[in-house]
């Protein structure tokens, strides 16, 4: 017996097309979450932004999509758009490395049934993914702590800002030298 034949026995809660598209420009979490996914049963096909995905999409038509909102060539929005103008039904996830209330609504009004922080767990993936329509999955074991998250939009706005520490302190609103102090700093767990 292979690997998917044992996933699909050990979760019986998996429907037999299990194709799932996964579009990230992040390509070590892209594989790293395909080859989790795998081993849960699914058949991951992997783009790295929204011109890959269009690609794919004029081929496949998956059943669920995990898809992240702030891609390098576009916005995840309109991958979530695509994936339901060629399968309705496609079961969608969006992951942002940061979220707001605003990106959320968005994202459901696009028609993503639940939105996950990055990165993500596998686990968590899966239990969104599968979740009966209605029913909201249980919380995250393991949730990125208030720390992490702000840690995380500092890294994202000094990103965008081109590693410039003057404009990134200037658009967060805090002075030069904490921020230098923070991006100097280990990720908080």
């Amino acid at each position: 017996m292979n690997t998917l034949e044992e996933a699909r026995d050990a979760d019986a809660t998996l429907p037999q097309d299990a194709t799932l598209l996964i579009v990230d420009d992040d390509e070590p979490f892209r594989t790293r979450l395909a080859r989790a996914m795998e081993k849960r049963g699914f058949q991951p096909i992997l783009a790295a932004g929204v011109a890959d995905a269009g690609g794919i999409l004029k081929e496949i038509a998956p059943a669920f999509a995990v898809v992240d909102l702030r891609l390098e060539d576009g916005d995840g929005l309109e991958v979530v758009n695509r994936i339901h103008d060629k399968r309705e039904d496609c079961r969608v996830v969006m992951l942002t490395g940061y979220g707001n209330i605003a990106t959320a609504v968005a994202a459901v009004k696009a028609g993503a049934i639940d939105y996950l922080p990055k990165p993500a767990d596998a686990d968590d993936v899966q239990k969104a993914l599968l979740a009966k329509p209605g029913e909201r999955p249980d919380p995250p074991e393991n949730p990125m702590s208030a720390d992490r998250i702000r840690w995380e939009h500092i890294q994202r706005v000094y990103e965008l800002c081109d590693h410039n520490v003057s404009e990134t302190a200037r658009r967060l609103g805090m002075h030069r030298r904490t921020l230098q102090r923070i991006l100097a700093k280990r990720a908080p767990r």
